[in-house]
């Protein structure tokens, strides 16, 4: 069975690319009064700016107002995905190995859900990461939340 993310990214991203934009990532949380949809945009040659944002936010909004494929109200934000991107696919894991990275497991292993290291690699479909000089192997499935963790 398909996430709402999933379902989301099929229904979206022929229109963010459409754009001449690239469908980064798809964060959809549901807690409280309102849910909020919360859709990431990237552009390989110059980044994105507030009128990519704008653009697709109005592109998409049209979308999901006539494909109806969350019920309930929710706010639509648009942006880019910033120095401290998220990472949800394989692929973006691949593109960041060397940097340094958060990630958050959706259950403890060896106690603790949270990590903080260097990406070194991605075998198959786990991630490689080293932390605390230990090297751990995630299945990317097993990730709940990473983020790349800028150093300046």
């Amino acid at each position: 069975m398909a996430t709402v993310q999933e379902e989301l990214r099929d229904l979206l991203e022929p229109a963010i690319n459409a754009l001449g934009c690239q469908l980064w990532g798809i964060d959809y949380s549901s807690g409280g009064k309102k849910a909020l949809l919360r859709i990431y945009i990237d552009r390989e040659d110059t980044g994105v700016g507030i009128t990519d944002c704008e653009r697709v936010s109005r592109q998409i909004s049209s979308l999901l107002d006539v494909e109806d494929p969350i019920r309930s109200e929710y706010t639509l934000e648009v942006s880019s995905p910033g120095l401290d991107r998220p990472l949800y696919q394989l692929e973006q894991y691949k593109k960041y190995v060397g940097e340094n990275v958060s990630l958050k497991l959706r259950f403890p292993y060896e106690g603790r859900r949270n990590f903080r290291g260097r990406l070194s690699g991605v075998e198959g479909s786990d991630v490689v990461l080293v932390a605390d000089e230990h090297e751990y192997l995630f299945p990317v499935d097993s990730i709940e939340k990473a983020k790349i963790v800028p150093t300046f």
